[in-house]
């Protein structure tokens, strides 16, 4: 396969549609690995994976579903039961967290594009791969009681959740923007 077909039939399979089975341990690590090779001015490596898998995933979503429900006591039941099953369709999700250098002379906004290049590195791998995948944040990506549950520090912000498995149905296409209307050449 030419490297722009894995570019050109990338898309993203709805979190929904995501089951068993995902990646084992030997796969997670081959992209995990491979996602860490993105664009990294300064050598910084600001990013760090966090696996969500088995049972963690249904205890996340019950507390997702109570930090939902302290925050608004009048949460519908659909809602709630919404943030209760978020994380329990696809078999693995990864969190990239963005952990950036303060003080480094390479700006915190490379820092985070360079974990936004881990996150997108991580879609089209998966689908290399034969498993579907979807890039989400949501809510609870915002949420510093959440965030500090899952264990990151103050100054960490989390970037995404990849949730990855085997795609129940064909992953839908969506319009494009057509090239004509986003490309432009500067002339002086």
């Amino acid at each position: 396969m030419h490297a722009l077909d894995v570019l050109d039939r990338r898309r993203s399979v709805p979190s929904r549609l995501l089951s068993l089975p995902g990646p084992d341990d030997a796969q997670l690590d081959a992209l995990l690995t491979a996602a860490m090779r993105v664009p990294d001015h300064g050598k910084l490596a600001p990013w760090r994976f966090l696996l969500i898998r088995g049972p963690s995933r249904a205890v996340l979503g019950e507390r997702l579903a109570a930090r939902a429900l302290a925050i608004d006591p009048k949460a519908s039941t659909a809602a709630l039961e919404k943030d209760r099953e978020r994380f329990n369709h696809a078999p693995v999700i990864v969190a990239v967290i963005a952990a950036p250098v303060e003080g480094h002379k390479v700006p915190v906004v490379e820092q985070l594009m360079s974990g936004g290049a881990v996150c997108f590195a991580l879609l089209p791998g998966a689908q290399a791969m034969g498993f579907g995948a979807q890039w989400l944040t949501g809510w609870a990506a915002y949420d510093r009681e959440i965030l500090a549950g899952l264990g990151l520090a103050p100054h960490e912000q989390l970037l995404g959740f990849i949730h990855i498995g085997t795609a129940t149905a064909e992953a839908p296409e969506r319009v494009r923007p057509e090239l004509a209307a986003k490309r432009t050449d500067w002339r002086p």
